[in-house]
């Protein structure tokens, strides 16, 4: 039995929304996809593992819908993933295991724009020139919106959900593009569970330190 012939039930078609049929991956994406943002506006450390999984049913999802840097974006995820949930544990520093609630630096924000510019054009190119890509720009766009704000989650930057918020106004139409149909109105869930976890987290957040204005934590 190969890898494939055990994937295959998780690809088969469950309902039918507006005419296009929905595949378990897609359901299953949807359900740990909403569990997982709800719990990082808690700041619930179970976040990590569920979106994990999350991840693990996307990577399929979007494969096969064409939406291959979303899809090698998921591996980059389980990377970051392994590292917020060690830094949410023991990234509070000295006394305390817990992470404060901070603003983004002026250092982090200089290079996390640069890197996210970078990384839009370098993953446009690579997609127009070496698949079949029919949205190589909103793919990339979206890709490195996702990687600053999980860059931000992993660290507690309240702007994080400002560029999730951003990712999440592309995602819904693009997904709705590719017939995704319920991961686009999963992503509108998303918008309105990251308005609460930027509301949750700005009530929690740390002042920044005059040293951290210069220097990233």
């Amino acid at each position: 039995m190969t890898l494939a012939d055990i994937l295959a039930p998780l690809q088969q078609p469950l309902v039918t929304v507006l005419d296009t049929p929905v595949s378990w991956t897609e359901v299953l994406g949807f359900g740990s996809g909403a569990l997982c943002v709800w719990l990082v506006a808690r700041q619930h450390l179970a976040n990590w593992p569920i979106g994990i999984a999350n991840n693990l049913f996307f990577i399929l999802l979007f494969a096969q819908s064409g939406l291959y840097a979303d899809a090698g974006l998921q591996i980059v995820f389980i990377s970051l993933a392994a590292y917020g949930w060690w830094t949410w544990t023991h990234g509070g520093g000295p006394g305390t295991s817990v992470l404060p609630v901070r603003s983004t630096t002026r250092t982090e924000w200089a290079w996390l724009l640069a890197a996210g510019a970078a990384g839009t054009l370098g993953l446009t190119l690579l997609l127009s020139r070496a698949t079949d890509s029919t949205v190589p720009f909103w793919d990339a766009l979206t890709t490195s919106l996702s990687l600053m704000a999980t860059y931000g989650q992993c660290r507690k930057r309240v702007e994080s959900w400002w560029l999730w918020i951003a990712a999440d106004i592309v995602y819904i139409p693009l997904y709705a593009y590719k017939e995704l149909y319920l991961t686009s109105l999963l992503y509108a869930g998303f918008l309105m569970l990251c308005i609460v976890g930027l509301r949750s987290w700005s009530r929690d957040l740390t002042p920044v330190r005059r040293e951290d204005a210069v220097v990233p934590a």
